[in-house]
C-alpha cells in the first residue's frame, strides 16, 4: 500500500515525489568561492552539509569545492557563471535529470531512514544535507523540519530505493 493513499494524521509517515526543480553541479576552488558566490547573486556556503538561500533557490555545499545548486531561473544562473568564468575558472553542470526528489515527512521518519541509512539521521541539525547512502545508493538528504527531509535519488537507483522505502514502510505501519 502506497503512503499517498493514507491519511497523514494516521500515516507514520507520508512519501511523496517533487515536482523537480533545475539542479546544477557548480566546482570552483575554495580559495574562490566567495567571488564566485558574488558573481552568482547567491551565498555559497563554505562548510559541508550548510545550506544557503537565495532569491531564486538554494544551495547546498557538497564538499570543499562542490555545491549542488538548485534554482527555478536556470537562465540567470548560466548566464552569470559564463560572465564569470574568465575570472573565476569553474564548472557548472546543468544535473536536473540526474535525480528525482522525494519527500518523507510524518512521526516516524526517522525510524524509516534508520532502516537503510547507517548515518545518525536524528544528529542532523535542520536545515542542513548530507551526502550519504540509503543500503547501496547514494542520496543527499535534506532535513527541513524535525520530521520532515528530502531525498535526492540517482534516477537509475529510484527503482530500489523505492522498494526499500515501501517495505520499511509496511513495516513501521505493521508497528514491527
Amino acid at each position: 500500500m502506497n503512503m499517498q493513499e493514507h491519511d497523514f494524521a494516521t500515516a507514520p509517515v507520508q512519501i511523496e515525489e517533487l515536482t523537480p526543480l533545475m539542479r546544477f553541479s557548480l566546482r570552483v576552488r575554495p580559495e574562490h568561492r566567495a567571488d564566485m558566490a558574488a558573481a552568482l547573486a547567491m551565498e555559497l556556503p563554505q562548510k559541508v552539509g550548510d545550506r544557503a538561500g537565495f532569491a531564486t533557490g538554494e544551495a547546498l555545499c557538497l564538499g570543499p569545492d562542490e555545491w549542488l545548486v538548485l534554482t527555478t531561473q536556470p537562465a540567470a544562473l548560466v548566464d552569470a557563471a559564463r560572465e564569470a568564468y574568465a575570472q573565476l575558472p569553474h564548472s557548472l553542470t546543468e544535473i536536473s535529470d540526474r535525480e528525482i526528489t522525494l519527500r518523507l515527512i510524518g512521526p516516524q521518519v526517522l525510524d524509516l531512514l534508520a532502516t537503510g541509512c547507517p548515518r545518525d539521521i536524528e544528529a542532523l541539525a535542520e536545515g542542513r544535507a548530507v551526502r550519504t547512502v540509503f543500503e547501496s545508493a547514494t542520496v543527499v538528504l535534506w532535513r527541513d523540519g524535525p520530521a520532515e527531509f528530502r531525498m535526492d535519488i540517482w534516477r537509475s537507483f529510484a527503482p530500489h530505493v523505492r522498494s526499500l522505502l515501501a517495505q520499511a514502510e509496511a513495516e513501521l505501519i505493521a508497528g514491527l
